[in-house]
Parts: C-alpha cells; sequence; structure tokens
C-alpha cells in the first residue's frame, strides 16, 4: 500500500497522523472564516484603504500568533526554510491581500471571485511539478466542475462595478501569489509546525505593508467602532485562526486537492451577505453553488487501486 506525498511527509517528521475527520474539520472552519473575510472586506471596502485594511488585519494576526507562539517549542530554521518563508509572506500575507482588497475597489466581487479560483488550479498544477502530487483524473474533472460553478456564480451575481483591465491583472496576480504561497507553505510545514509557519509569514506580510501604516494610524483615530471591529475580526479569526487551522490541514492533505476545497468559499460568502447583508442571490446563482459542491465532492474521489494517474 502506497502513501500520499502528505502522509509520507507525516511520517518522515514523526507526526502522528490524526483521525480523518479533524483535518476536515480544520478545512471546513478555514472556509466558513475565508467566506466571512469576503463580506467583512466588501462592507469595509469603501472606507478604508486596501494596503490599511491588509496591515492592520496582519498586525493584529500577528500579536496574536506571537502570543501562543511564546509558549510553544520552537526551531532553528534552515536556509532553504527561511528563504521559502519569505517567499510565502512576502507572496500570499503582503500581496496576495493588497493585490485582492485593491482589485475588488476596481471591479465587482463576483469578478474578482472569478479570478482569484485561478490560484486553486495553479497550486494543483505546481504541487504536480514540484511536490510529486498526483493529478488524477478525478481531480483534473472535480477542477473543470468547480471552477464552472464559480464562473456561473459570478455571472449571476455581477454588480455595476464594472471588470476595468486593472482590476482583473491585480486579481490575477492575488491568485498566482496564492499559489505561490501555499505551495511553500507545504514544504515547510514538512518539518515546522503550522503555528510557526503562520505567525512568522504574518509578520513578514505586515512589514510588507508597512508603507501604508499612515493610512491605518488614521483609520484609527478616525474610524468608528465598527470599522476597528471588522478589522479586529479580520486579523483575529479569517487570518489568525483560519490560517492555523488551514496548516494543520495542509500538513496532513495533498496542497492540491486541499486548494481546490476553496471553491466552497463563493458559495459560502454568497449565503452570508444573504443573510448578513441582505444582499438576495438570483436563483443562478444557486445552481453554479450546486456545481461548486459537486466538483469539490468529485475532486475527493480516490483513483481505483493500479489506475494511472492522469
Amino acid at each position: 500500500m502506497t502513501s500520499t506525498p502528505a502522509q509520507a511527509a507525516s511520517e518522515s517528521s514523526g507526526a502522528a497522523a490524526p483521525p480523518a475527520w479533524q483535518p476536515v474539520a480544520a478545512i471546513g472552519v478555514t472556509l466558513v472564516l475565508w467566506a466571512s473575510a469576503f463580506v467583512a472586506i466588501r462592507h469595509l471596502g469603501r472606507e478604508v484603504t486596501p494596503g490599511a485594511l491588509s496591515l492592520g488585519r496582519l498586525l493584529i494576526a500577528a500579536v496574536v500568533l506571537s502570543a501562543l507562539l511564546a509558549r510553544a517549542p520552537r526551531s532553528r530554521f534552515t536556509r532553504t526554510e527561511v528563504i521559502l518563508l519569505v517567499c510565502c509572506g512576502v507572496a500570499w500575507f503582503g500581496i496576495y491581500n493588497l493585490a485582492l482588497n485593491d482589485s475588488e475597489r476596481r471591479i465587482d466581487a463576483a469578478t474578482a471571485a472569478m479570478v482569484v479560483q485561478v490560484g486553486p488550479i495553479l497550486i494543483a498544477l505546481l504541487a504536480a511539478l514540484f511536490l510529486g502530487e498526483r493529478l488524477t483524473g478525478w481531480l483534473l474533472l472535480g477542477m473543470v466542475i468547480a471552477f464552472g460553478g464559480v464562473v456561473v456564480i459570478g455571472t449571476a451575481t455581477r454588480g455595476d462595478g464594472g471588470s476595468d483591465l486593472d482590476g482583473v491583472l491585480l486579481a490575477l496576480l492575488a491568485a498566482v501569489t496564492y499559489a505561490i504561497g501555499v505551495v511553500c507553505q507545504k514544504v515547510l510545514l514538512r518539518r515546522l509546525s503550522g503555528l510557526e509557519v503562520t505567525c512568522y509569514a504574518c509578520w513578514i506580510g505586515a512589514i510588507v505593508c508597512l508603507p501604508w501604516i499612515v493610512d491605518l494610524g488614521d483609520v484609527v483615530r478616525h474610524g468608528s467602532a465598527e470599522t476597528l471591529l471588522l478589522i479586529a475580526y479580520l486579523g483575529v479569526f479569517p487570518t489568525a485562526v483560519a490560517f492555523l487551522t488551514w496548516a494543520f490541514a495542509l500538513r496532513h492533505t495533498d496542497a492540491g486537492k486541499q486548494s481546490l476545497t476553496t471553491f466552497l468559499v463563493p458559495v459560502l460568502a454568497t449565503l452570508m451577505a444573504w443573510a448578513l447583508l441582505d444582499e438576495v442571490p438570483p436563483a443562478l446563482a444557486f445552481a453554479g453553488g450546486a456545481l461548486c459542491i459537486a466538483g469539490v465532492l468529485v475532486t475527493r474521489r480516490k483513483p481505483r487501486v493500479g489506475a494511472p494517474a492522469a
């Protein structure tokens, strides 16, 4: 019986594999919290600049994670791990946040969501190229179905924000940096704890966003209590908590397969916006959501024993 790359990594690091339900539950927590972030960012987007919002949530998350790390064992990083950690922090925690926040000020959220969902596809391809993960037929089929669902949701819920080229390119940049960050993180988690990787990556991302510290200061001085609470929420829950649960699941799961579960984020975000912002989704959005769910379920299917990878 052969093991997956994720299982092999756990065995090589000496970590006992957790019960199968725990990584699944961790991914579920991550998806719900990341979906809630889209709703919060949409609410804050017109009064908080992309840089101030990114810096605020990353600083809060970094402080929370540092408090946890102070009580946990820490590792001595190798030179390769330092390089990968910097790449992860700069790409995913820094540039990704800046690009996505700015993108959603230029194009509607639905278009941005469609473009950013190129990220999981890139992750699956990069994981196959650099991490030795298998691109099975089920994975490819599920990828196509789920991405089709995202396109349907985006088409159904598209607003009047337009689709200027700069906004689309920024969303594409977010997708690419997301993919780079996840692949780097997967390699780091072979030996390091998820808490270490997430904490240091948050600080690195915050350093990337430091040029907007004056904007953040203005928000702190003049922002409403609701604005400050939402930024604090983004820092503690969709950043600190959700990235920890993501890292835990990623340690025990293939990067390509796990990343494709994020196709469910637009579905959850649409339902949350309906419940919290009274944004009633059109009927076509429910069809797109069903396609996303079906696609993710297909990616979880295992190939027959002895079946060749696609």
